[in-house]
């Protein structure tokens, strides 16, 4: 058989392989789409599970490694960090977003780089939960879940690390409370500065502003209150925060969809795909007492400012100490670097840092760049920073010339004994 025909028939064979892949992977993601779908695959212990909210463990795996999306393998530290390491995600998203797929999971690769991980589970708000503001969520709810991870782990001292709105709780629980058994913070996307006008964010906050002048008036001749409103006219529904994400990227939105028809054959794309998608159109409700706080506090910037007010209670951003480090999407059109990176101005940390990392508002966190732009950047920055820090034990003075007086001798009591 000459050459010509071997090829034939190997780029036949080939053809064949690639045809009933993409039979099967079609039959799969039409009737069977759960079998690609592989998020929320890590075991974890349940810690505290509340009415809302819950607390997740991660232990260390059996396994001697991860494998990671880049087809490399990172070898699991059995030896592990004393500061426990506690992720907070948004409201309007699954925990799903730090457990994506087994390659692609933040909370697999923090447990494997030696960090006891936490993540706190906001739950699946309903209507009912419609008047749960920020003090819930950033003081009570964190509060409780804190508590129960420090009885959990046996540590006082943590480290907190957050996405988007997630970063945002943990600065207000910090700046409501100045715990000093918070060393260190990583804040990853998260809006502050809104009067950049950068990014879809600053853009919705400078038009709220823009508005505030006619809802002043409006305010002034009517009953009409922010704070009166009922805050189940001001919850979004689901769908609403499934639609604002994928807005963020319309275009890719709809490219992913062409790339799936032609990279059919290719299982492990398919599941990326699946997976993904899975995750975009599942987003949670949110509270609309959590936006009518939102928008108090974007018509004066005040987390950009320092001091953000909640009725009579004020969070004190600007007096926040703990370690910082901060992260913002090159790409990202909903939070723009300019406006994630205000943070390192406005805390009062002696150690704070911003950095840039590849990706948009959801790639930087879960994007197949992540793993080694903010994943392995956060854990070598807080790998040095998340051990019992030894206390220096004091010089004592140099003893005096002068001669020291003799020491009195002790006089033993003894009872007097009783007479019969």
């Amino acid at each position: 058989m000459n050459k010509l025909a071997n090829t034939l028939i190997q780029k036949g064979l080939e053809l064949n392989h690639r045809m009933a892949s993409s039979t099967a992977n079609s039959v799969d993601w039409l009737f069977k789409r759960d079998t690609l779908i592989k998020s929320g695959r890590t075991w974890f212990e349940l810690v505290h599970d509340g009415d809302l909210m819950s607390v997740r463990y991660y232990e260390l795996p059996d396994d001697d490694e991860i494998e990671l999306v880049d087809g490399t393998h990172l070898p699991i530290e059995r030896q592990q960090h004393a500061l426990p390491l506690v992720l907070i995600p948004p409201l309007g998203v699954t925990t799903e977003t730090f457990d994506l797929m087994p390659q692609r999971s933040l909370v697999r690769y923090m447990v494997a780089r030696g960090f006891k991980v936490y993540l706190v589970d906001w739950g699946k708000p309903r209507k009912e939960h419609a008047h749960l503001g920020m003090l819930d969520y950033c003081d009570d709810m964190m509060g409780t879940a804190l508590d129960k991870i420090r009885r959990h782990s046996g540590s006082q001292e943590l480290s907190l690390m957050g996405w988007c709105m997630g970063g945002l709780f943990c600065l207000m629980y910090q700046g409501l409370n100045q715990d000093p058994n918070i060393r260190n913070m990583i804040t990853v996307a998260s809006p502050i500065d809104l009067e950049s006008g950068k990014g879809v964010v600053g853009m919705v906050a400078g038009a709220a502003q823009a508005l505030d002048g006619p809802a002043q008036l409006v305010s002034n001749y009517t009953n009409l209150r922010l704070n009166t409103l009922d805050p189940a006219r001001l919850s979004l529904p689901d769908w609403a925060t499934t639609i604002a994400f994928k807005m963020t990227d319309p275009v890719g939105s709809v490219a992913t969809y062409w790339d799936l028809m032609t990279r059919l054959s290719d299982r492990e794309f398919v599941e990326s795909h699946s997976t993904t998608s899975d995750y975009l159109n599942h987003m949670l409700r949110y509270p609309g007492g959590v936006v009518r706080d939102m928008v108090g506090s974007v018509n004066e910037n005040q987390i950009a400012n320092g001091k953000v007010y909640i009725g009579d209670t004020v969070a004190d951003i600007d007096e926040i100490r703990c370690n910082l480090l901060a992260f913002a999407g090159e790409t990202d059109a909903l939070v723009h670097p300019d406006v994630a990176g205000a943070i390192v101005d406005v805390v009062a940390s002696e150690e704070r840092e911003f950095r840039v990392a590849p990706g948009g508002h959801m790639g930087v966190i879960i994007g197949s760049k992540a793993p080694n732009a903010v994943w392995k950047e956060s854990a070598d920055w807080l790998a040095p920073r998340s051990e019992v820090k030894l206390m220096k034990k004091k010089r004592k003075a140099p003893a005096s010339k002068a001669k020291a007086k003799p020491k009195a001798k002790a006089k033993l009591k003894v009872k007097p004994k009783l007479r019969k």
